[in-house]
């Protein structure tokens, strides 16, 4: 009888403890949008990087890759996912923020090849963006990454 009961108690416990569980991870993503919903779109103009770059070590320790949906910005967190939409024709993509740059003046953001071609602005080289942070990790999540 001692023996059920204790199952009775171990099954009566496990389900709270799930719950909690996801919560705290829900509290850890829902952290993550607050962030990035406090971090303002910022315009300016978004290049892409060239065929030099390919293989090169990033800020964030990895090589980069030109099919990725790597992306160099100045000031936003490495890791953070960020939507970047082309002011020219509405097309948006996502972005992980692995790099540092762009280091050309009035540049705001560069881009993989590839998101470039999702923008359609591989052919003109630039073109002028709006980046809107979707999840920015905090300072403990960026130096458990390197």
């Amino acid at each position: 009888m001692a023996a059920g009961a204790a199952l009775l108690v171990l099954g009566a416990g496990t389900p709270d403890l799930l719950p909690s569980a996801q919560a705290a991870e829900r509290g850890h993503h829902a952290t993550q949008q607050q962030r990035a919903a406090q971090a303002r779109p910022q315009r300016g103009t978004a290049s892409y990087y060239a065929p030099r770059f390919n293989g090169r070590r990033m800020a964030n320790g990895a090589r980069f890759n030109p099919r990725s949906n790597a992306a160099a910005h100045r000031t936003l967190p490495l890791g953070t996912t960020a939507r970047v939409t082309n002011l020219e024709n509405g097309r948006t993509a996502e972005v992980k923020v692995e790099d540092r740059g762009p280091y050309s003046r009035g540049r705001i953001i560069d881009l993989s090849p590839k998101v470039a071609e999702q923008l359609e602005m591989k052919e003109q080289g630039t073109a002028p963006v709006v980046v809107q942070p979707v999840q920015v990790p905090d300072r403990n999540e960026r130096v458990a990454q390197r």
